[in-house]
């Protein structure tokens, strides 16, 4: 599957993401310090008039969002910060993770972003620019997280890769693995398409025999998961979750599913371990 985030900027997925990823900051924030460290970090805004028209995912997603009415808290959140990039209204621009976490970082906090293509690495680099906190890197964000997260005891670390590689899965699967294995205190959060459950489930049974037995799965399915070729949904997998992370997953998850989603579109919000 390619996912070339440019066409699928302000979609669904996006939603559920950024929503959850701004929730797990603040918790992680309300501890000290914190490092964020993000392995597929694209290109940190995205203009929705351009790519992302074509494949009109925008206007089902961050579109629908903005005019709603019945926004919950988490939400909010993330609609605050699409009106806080687009001060004339409308949703023309959409912040990814590397502004949205960059806007909300204290002189302590730190973020660092891997992107691996120069042309989307010189884009990260000069939205984060206005960020002395924040800092865009070229590299390989698989083996940058774990050296990285080596470094900065208790990091917030954020996978999300394009998933364009056959390995993409097993990768994010064993990095994600590795990194708590090697400091119980991080936390670290897995975005991954819904396309099937055996693709999906596949995955998690990676985590299981790296030795995560325990991991909060947060999916937001907007169709029935029979076509494996389209992105049918989407799911978090955060590892040592937070105090609050499946109240505050349900909320997201729940909303979009039952906002965006098609008929029996649904949430699953379960932890590993628990029989789910």
């Amino acid at each position: 599957m390619n996912y070339r985030h440019s066409f699928h900027a302000g979609n669904f997925a996006d939603l559920v993401k950024h929503a959850l990823v701004l929730w797990l900051l603040e918790r992680r924030q309300a501890g000290g310090p914190v490092a964020v460290i993000d392995t597929h970090a694209g290109a940190g805004v995205y203009d929705l008039t351009g790519d992302a028209t074509r494949s009109k995912e925008a206007e089902a997603g961050v579109a629908r969002l903005m005019a709603a009415a019945d926004r919950p808290p988490l939400i909010e959140a993330l609609a605050r910060e699409v009106e806080r990039l687009n001060p004339n209204g409308g949703a023309n621009l959409y912040p990814g993770s590397p502004l949205l976490i960059a806007g909300r970082l204290r002189p302590d906090d730190r973020y660092v972003g891997f992107e691996l293509n120069p042309p989307v690495l010189a884009m990260l680099e000069e939205a984060l620019e206005p960020f002395d906190q924040a800092v865009g890197m070229g590299g390989d964000g698989y083996d940058q997280a774990r050296s990285w997260a080596d470094r900065a005891l208790g990091a917030f670390v954020l996978i999300d890769p394009p998933f364009e590689r056959p390995d993409d899965y097993l990768r994010a699967a064993d990095t994600a693995a590795a990194i708590v294995r090697a400091d119980p205190r991080a936390t670290v959060a897995v975005w991954t398409p819904l396309k099937d459950l055996e693709t999906f489930d596949g995955f998690l049974r990676r985590l299981d025999q790296a030795g995560i037995k325990r991991a909060l799965v947060a999916e937001a399915r907007m169709r029935p998961l029979t076509n494996p070729m389209k992105m049918n949904g989407c799911a978090v997998v955060v590892l040592n979750p937070p105090t609050g992370a499946e109240a505050a997953a349900s909320e997201i998850c729940g909303w979009v599913a039952g906002r965006l989603g098609d008929a029996g579109a649904r949430a699953e919000v379960w932890m590993t371990g628990e029989g789910g």
